[in-house]
């Protein structure tokens, strides 16, 4: 027996709500419904609501009475001028001149010291614009200084050196002979036979005559009456004395110049760019002072420095010239000679009150820091 079987489609509606259960239980589907959801409904509110929202009523202009217009002024500030704020200044430097060197006011410079200079030196550097002379030096420290010196005055002469233990005995001085002396001659009274006649009295002429008693013997002039010539050292015509030659020294205190390269155009004696101030020549004063005590202290004290070594110290002074503070800040000698350094600076203190300008410039109290270095 043969049989079939009929598939019946479903109602649609029975499709549908199937096809919404399906989409209610999956959660992608059901996103996707919500979101095509809400833009439906978005735009159904906006297609009812719009006109009555968006709606605009116009306002008639009608003119205002002149009584009621408002007129307000403007007033501005006076133009503020603006004043350029002025560089700041360049720290001031100070270093020592040649006091051998002519006064002549440099053109521009931040060098300051106890005189007015400009740089020069015997020969010129091409194109050389430094302020300060080509010197060599040192290439490890900065020095202020730019020639070198004693602060001790010089000698007009330099002694004769002593005679050679070798040299041949100065010979006899013969004494002159002695001369002949004659008293002055007297009258001697002649007379002759005639009684009648005259008397005279004759005197003998005596050479070299002077006022003696008697009579001394002795030689004649022209017999060797010559003075002999004053004895003299005697001179080893090998070993020559030196002839008196007079000391140029420049009074200054000694230098460790420090070398620069580039120098000056300028011609003349060696001279560096300064102006002359009242701190300057007092500064140089104290430098003076206490170079002349350190070293009298270190001949004194037998301070046996290692050649080389040098000592910082760092010091403040007040408007009074008086140091309130002091300590060494580096040291490579030592404590002898350490101290010594020290004490040139404390021991020659108070150095004098400051200038009225000097206050202006550095107030009531000036940091310093000195550097001695033993050769």
């Amino acid at each position: 027996m043969m049989t079939s079987d009929t598939i019946l489609r479903p109602p649609p509606l029975t499709v549908l709500r199937r096809a919404v259960a399906r989409g209610v239980r999956d959660p992608d589907t059901r996103s996707v419904l919500i979101g095509l959801a809400g833009v439906v409904l978005i735009h159904l509110l906006l297609w009812l609501l719009g006109p009555a929202v968006l709606r605009f009523k116009a306002v008639p202009v009608t003119a205002r009475p002149e009584s009621t217009e408002r007129n307000f002024s403007i007033e501005l500030e006076p133009e503020v001028q603006v004043q350029p704020q002025p560089m700041p200044a360049a720290p001031f430097r100070f270093v020592e001149t040649n006091p051998e060197a002519p006064e002549n006011v440099p053109d521009k410079t931040n060098n300051f010291a106890a005189q007015n200079q400009q740089v020069a030196q015997q020969k010129p550097t091409p194109e050389g614009r430094s302020d300060r002379p080509a010197l060599e030096g040192r290439t490890d420290i900065e020095s202020t200084q730019i020639v070198s010196g004693r602060l001790t005055q010089p000698q007009e002469f330099t002694a004769a050196p002593p005679l050679p233990a070798e040299a041949p005995p100065s010979p006899e001085v013969v004494p002159a002979p002695r001369r002949e002396q004659n008293p002055l001659s007297g009258g001697e009274k002649v007379e002759g036979d005639n009684r009648e006649g005259y008397g005279s009295s004759l005197a003998k002429r005596l050479d070299r005559a002077q006022p003696v008693p008697e009579r001394v013997e002795g030689a004649n002039e022209g017999e060797g009456t010559t003075a002999q010539p004053a004895p003299r050292p005697a001179i080893d015509p090998l070993r020559p004395q030196a002839r008196p030659q007079l000391v140029k020294t420049i009074q200054t205190r000694p230098a460790i110049l420090a070398e620069n390269k580039f120098g000056t155009t300028n011609i003349g004696p060696t001279a560096v760019d300064a102006r002359w101030s009242n701190y300057g020549a007092y500064l140089q004063r104290m430098i003076d002072s206490v170079q002349i005590q350190w070293e009298r202290i270190v001949i004194e004290q037998k301070a046996n420095p290692v050649g080389g070594s040098s000592v910082t110290v760092k010091f403040a002074m007040n408007d009074e010239g008086r140091i309130v503070d002091i300590g060494v800040e580096n040291s490579t000698a030592n404590d002898t000679a350490t101290r010594a350094c020290v004490s040139a600076i404390t021991d020659r203190m108070p150095y004098g009150p400051w200038t009225d300008d000097m206050k202006a410039v550095l107030g009531d109290r000036q940091q310093m820091t000195f550097t001695f270095y033993y050769q």
